[in-house]
């Protein structure tokens, strides 16, 4: 069965759902994710020296083999900062 469907998004070839019969999910679920962002996130030592803090809101798509692509910054906080956001998740 095809999944189900609310405003679909042009992805070069495919279409990129935003609600699915079955969301992905990291492996071991939402703790698992808080354990591998705890475990790899590098805080930028710039930030850090000039006392930066705050949220990066990101965006990305799970692709169908559960790798992560389309990876955009939706609120910046600072170059650094975002960057760093940008590498921890595509690593996931």
């Amino acid at each position: 069965t095809k999944p189900s469907t609310t405003a679909p998004k042009s992805n070069t070839n495919s279409t990129a759902y935003t609600v699915v019969e079955e969301m992905p999910e990291f492996p071991g679920g939402e703790n698992g994710l808080m354990t591998f962002l705890a475990a790899n996130l590098k805080y930028p030592p710039v930030a850090a020296e000039n006392g930066i803090q705050g949220k990066v809101i990101v965006r990305f798509v799970v692709q169908k083999d559960g790798s992560i692509g389309d990876v955009e910054i939706v609120r910046s906080l600072d170059a650094a900062c975002d960057k760093e956001v940008i590498r921890l998740v595509r690593s996931m």
